[in-house]
């Protein structure tokens, strides 16, 4: 395996421990029941004949390892199952199939700022994030004033989340899930928030928590961050692995998927266009004889 060079990272030692195995991983979603079914649409999906599949595989047959100082980069096209895998990962997703393995301590940056009470100010909400992540509350009363200072929100700390912008809790979220010293770090499109200044700020937090955390997972639709920051790079289509190895060579063949894929959907929607001015070309001349027909 060939590794891209990460600063203050050291090699993956070849056979040494694992700290994330997922065998034969699969996520199964139910496309009958969603937040907008009713009790008289189930009842009539139940009685009416079924005319279409009731699931999809949003993961299926997924297999991979991730050693100790490994920075993993997951990327694909849109729908294609790397967010889904994050959250099995994190354990907020519970798979339908197969063995996940993750040891030590989870830091997940996936869905900044959910959790938050909207009733409480920042300071209280920070210490209920730290509740939820298993953090002691002492621990969190001393982290305080860091995570304060790095999402630099002014005296809307001591505001109700609810008064804060959508950036504002990203922000808070990002402090405080980044202040923990993970074993294994997860991160979904993290750095896609927030102004310039914070975005800088953020990623430079990034780069300190890769250099200490020992097995790193990373969504990303930046490929400068894949071939940068990362060991090695799998890439997902429609729930499966396609392909994995050095994320140079990765990341171009998914750019190449990409491309092909672009490709095919001006093609597909050329073919419409014509077919739609076909039949509208032949609608004008069939009126245009009815209406012949009709002056004789």
């Amino acid at each position: 395996m060939s590794s891209v060079a990460i600063p203050n990272r050291p090699p993956i030692e070849a056979g040494g421990p694992v700290a994330i195995r997922v065998a034969d991983l699969g996520v199964q979603y139910s496309l009958r029941f969603t937040k907008k079914t009713t009790v008289r649409t189930t009842f009539q999906n139940m009685l009416r004949r079924k005319d279409g599949p009731n699931h999809f595989w949003a993961l299926r047959h997924v297999n991979f390892q991730v050693p100790h100082g490994e920075s993993l980069a997951v990327i694909g096209p849109n729908g294609a199952g790397k967010s889904t895998l994050l959250q099995v990962l994190a354990g907020i997703l519970t798979p339908s199939e197969g063995v996940i393995d993750v040891r030590g301590q989870i830091s997940s940056l996936l869905t900044l700022g959910a959790g938050f009470d909207p009733e409480l100010n920042g300071r209280d909400n920070i210490l209920l994030a730290g509740a939820f992540l298993g953090i002691d509350h002492k621990v969190m009363l001393s982290l305080m004033d860091g995570i304060v200072e790095f999402a630099d929100l002014g005296q809307f700390i001591e505001a109700p989340i609810k008064t804060y912008s959508s950036g504002m809790r990203a922000r808070l979220g990002f402090s405080i899930a980044t202040v923990v010293d993970p074993d294994v770090l997860l991160l979904d499109e993290v750095l896609s928030t927030g102004d310039a200044v914070f975005r800088a700020k953020s990623r430079q937090r990034i780069v300190s928590l890769m250099s200490s955390a020992k097995a790193i997972v990373m969504v990303t639709h930046d490929m400068n961050w894949v071939t940068e920051f990362c060991n090695r790079a799998i890439l997902l289509e429609r729930g499966n692995i396609v392909a994995e190895g050095d994320p140079e060579d990765i990341v171009r063949m998914h750019e190449e998927h990409s491309e092909k894929a672009r490709v095919d959907r001006d093609a597909e929607i050329a073919r419409k266009i014509a077919a739609a001015a076909d039949a509208a070309r032949t609608a004008a001349a069939n009126a245009a004889q009815a209406r012949a027909k009709r002056s004789r």
